[in-house]
């Protein structure tokens, strides 16, 4: 049987495009299609999956095959176009409409490049520029440019930072809505250096209205005792870029972005160990993650490491007591993941300092020497002798020796 796609003008364009010539390993391939309708590519066996405009799977590879097209911008936000997907629109004007010139390349089916706007030249000099001045219609192209710099570690053109500021203060960024907001800090999460999307934000004026709770952190001071040199804001990008490099969890990473939202609103008077800016950063994590509709395993992670992260620092001075309701608040016994996570969020927040980047957490042994010492109390044995209040007060107790017993190795003079 012929392939479906044979005698069709096919290019294979965007990221696998880009991610070949940058060595890397491509993922997913995506496919222009030039000079068909519709009718044709369903005639051929492709089956339909595109909502907004014709796209269509490849009924063998399951690739996706879009008809070229061009846009219109309609009405004001993301979502405000019409779509032209009629047979004489050529490639170079499909690839005119995307975001980013190292996006706008296709390849033959026979491996020939097709470069229109010097996507590989910018490729080559870690620049991310903007194809055309269509960019500046669509604010979720703030979001993407902002997340490559995440990925690869480029600097935006001047022009193009200059058209994304431009998106922010013509009022298009207000339009974004929040699945997309998350998707895209989701992703940015996941990449090397997620500080870097917070910084390119912030850079082009987008931070204090997409995220105020982070831009509202830079200019504030750190503790004198931690590392006045840096202020709670370049604190919090380096934080998030140690996450990236303990874990992929982007969990994990998400609450080391939002551990310290408190600390705009509180005196620094009220530092290190006063409630006040946990019990604030709790609420505003809250109201971030209600804004965004943030999924509840990452709420409740993040919701746990602003609120105790503190604890984990001087967990060798905790008292026994003390150390089983942080356990308790992390539901560690019933989710022993839950217990790691915030381990790696408590450790990524001290490395977060100057001098500090590979600096050992002993914090995490003696926490996790706790939790099993805790976890090795016969709690069914208890529950089987005992009745009603009295169970947990036996569990307590027994806890709490299991622990004091386990201190005894950790002098906290060390």
């Amino acid at each position: 049987m012929p392939d479906p796609s044979e005698d069709l003008e096919v290019y294979l364009v965007g990221g696998a495009v880009r991610d070949r010539l940058l060595g890397l390993q491509v993922k997913d391939r995506d496919w222009v299609v030039v000079g068909a309708t519709p009718d044709k590519m369903i005639e051929r066996g492709f089956k339909p999956v595109g909502k907004e405009f014709p796209v269509f799977l490849h009924p063998k590879s399951k690739e996706e095959y879009a008809l070229a097209r061009v846009e219109k911008k309609t009405r004001p936000g993301y979502t405000g176009f019409e779509f032209d997907t009629s047979p004489i629109i050529t490639l170079e004007q499909d690839l005119a409409r995307r975001d980013l010139t190292i996006n706008a390349m296709a390849e033959t089916p026979d491996g020939r490049l097709i470069d229109y706007f010097g996507g590989r030249d910018d490729l080559r000099d870690g620049i991310l520029r903007h194809v055309s001045d269509a960019f500046a219609e669509d604010p979720v192209r703030i979001l993407r440019v902002a997340r490559f710099t995440a990925r690869y570690g480029f600097t935006v053109a001047d022009e193009t930072r200059s058209l994304m500021h431009q998106l922010v203060t013509n009022e298009e960024v207000d339009a974004l809505v929040p699945e997309r907001v998350w998707n895209e800090l989701r992703l940015a999460l996941g990449e090397p250096r997620p500080s870097l999307f917070i910084q390119t934000l912030r850079d082009c004026g987008a931070l204090v209205r997409i995220f105020p709770e982070l831009d509202c952190l830079f200019g504030v001071p750190q503790p004198r005792h931690y590392h006045p040199e840096i202020d709670c804001g370049t604190h919090i990008l380096l934080v998030v870029d140690q996450a990236a490099k303990l874990t992929g969890d982007p969990q994990v990473r998400f609450a080391a972005l939002v551990h310290d939202l408190g600390k705009c609103l509180t005196p620094e008077s009220d530092w290190p160990h006063h409630p006040h800016h946990e019990r604030r950063g709790v609420a505003l994590v809250l109201d971030l993650c209600a804004r965004l509709r943030v999924p509840n395993q990452y709420r409740d992670l993040a919701v746990a490491v602003c609120e105790h992260h503190l604890l984990a620092h001087r967990i060798e001075r905790l008292k026994p007591s003390t150390v089983i309701k942080l356990l308790n608040a992390l539901r560690a016994y019933q989710h022993a993941d839950r217990l790691q996570q915030f381990i790696l969020a408590c450790e990524a927040d001290m490395r977060g300092r100057t001098g500090y980047e590979d600096r050992a957490y002993p914090q995490a042994d003696i926490l996790r020497g706790y939790y099993e010492a805790a976890k090795s109390v016969d709690t069914e044995n208890i529950a089987a002798q005992r009745q009603g209040p009295d169970i947990g007060k036996e569990i307590h107790r027994q806890r709490c020796a299991a622990i004091a017993k386990l201190r005894e190795h950790f002098d906290p003079s060390d």
